[in-house]
């Protein structure tokens, strides 16, 4: 197998389509104006408010586990 059968390869299709229709989706989004919000919490704060979400206000899922990020589980 030579180096020019991999490089040819890659030439045979076009993956991406055209650059005409590059920035669609963003131009025909509409505006939505920036809202004020609070300061997050740094530093000592934030490690505080991880640690009271992570392990105070614990709420188990079904089997008593605690998930990090659950998905929505189906029901019967």
């Amino acid at each position: 197998m030579h180096g020019d059968d991999l490089t040819f390869s890659f030439i045979i299709g076009k993956v991406h389509g055209s650059l005409a229709r590059a920035g669609k989706v963003k131009s025909q989004t509409p505006k939505v104006a920036k809202q004020e919000k609070k300061k997050p919490k740094t530093g000592r704060a934030k490690k505080r408010q991880i640690y009271n979400r992570r392990f105070v206000n614990v709420t188990t899922q079904i089997g008593g586990k605690r998930r990090m990020n659950p998905a929505p589980t189906q029901g019967p």
